[in-house]
């Protein structure tokens, strides 16, 4: 199996909230952590944990940060040959936590030059792969140049449009086999009028599970302590399912999985679960891993 992620890398400071601040308003915070995240990232370390050959494709800065995200990633067994240096900073995100849910800060930084070059340099690895995962960190014309490296080598390709950008979802979509997205994201892609019916569709439904066309594929009860990266992780699962050539219902049960298990565990990265730990939740449950 072989997933390549074409995304973002960002050093996450998550903070815990009791609620999040109403206007003019200071609060204080329970704590504050850093993490190793970035959806791109994210969903490279859990297609790695799940037993892939993954290879990131993406930016960091030339800083402590950006070093940082890579030692982290190469100790998950993330190949990092194609994540650039470049002169920005390295990205940054504010995961905003409470009881309720997590809301997300992002600053972009060395994530914005992510582009045609880097999927360039990066052709003959996703051409070779078996899936390409997608995401809306990273711009419309480095992202869809890696969809059509993609093509060239029927590399399935899977695209979260998170968060939503008209641009590259206008400019993805077209050359996407799966779309990922939640109902929110779901609505606002209606909303430009976009044809998707050429995409099988996973719309994902927090603790209700998530939807396959007609088929409502349930969740796992589990404790959240941690929302962040969950969505990373269950595309992820979906990529290595999907690179196993999985029936679609079966890839998403598979990712249902490891969402579950990304809730328990604070972070993004530090979230992302292993092989075992998904097929121990399937097995408890009567399914095959």
């Amino acid at each position: 199996m072989k997933v390549v992620s074409f995304g973002s890398l960002n050093y996450d400071l998550s903070i815990w909230l009791d609620r999040l601040p109403g206007p003019d308003e200071t609060l204080q915070a329970q704590r504050m952590e850093a993490f190793s995240g970035g959806k791109g990232a994210n969903q490279a370390t859990a297609a790695a944990r799940l037993g892939a050959e993954a290879h990131m494709v993406g930016c960091v800065g030339d800083d402590d940060r950006g070093r940082w995200l890579l030692e982290v990633l190469t100790a998950s067994g993330v190949d990092t040959a194609h994540v650039r240096i470049a002169e920005e900073p390295t990205g940054t995100a504010l995961p905003l936590i409470t009881p309720a849910d997590v809301s997300i800060v992002i600053v972009a930084g060395a994530n914005a030059r992510t582009g045609i070059d880097d999927a360039d340099a990066a052709a003959e690895v996703i051409a070779a792969a078996d899936v390409l995962l997608l995401q809306g960190e990273v711009g419309a014309a480095g992202a869809r140049r890696a969809a059509q490296a993609a093509r060239t080598g029927g590399t399935i390709v899977v695209f979260n449009p998170a968060p939503v950008d008209p641009f590259v979802v206008e400019a993805v979509v077209p050359l996407t086999d799966v779309l990922v997205m939640n109902r929110a994201e779901q609505a606002q892609i209606a909303d430009f009028g976009l044809e998707t019916g050429q995409c099988e569709t996973i719309v994902t439904l927090g603790s209700r599970g998530a939807q396959v066309g007609e088929v409502l594929v349930p969740p796992y009860s589990v404790e959240v302590i941690d929302p962040t990266g969950a969505g990373d992780a269950f595309c992820g699962a979906v990529g290595v399912s999907l690179a196993e050539r999985r029936p679609l219902v079966e890839a998403v049960r598979f990712a249902n999985a490891a969402g579950a298990l990304a809730v328990g565990t604070p972070g993004a990265q530090p979230s992302m679960p292993t092989r075992s730990a998904v097929e121990s939740i399937l097995v408890s449950q009567g399914l095959s891993g």
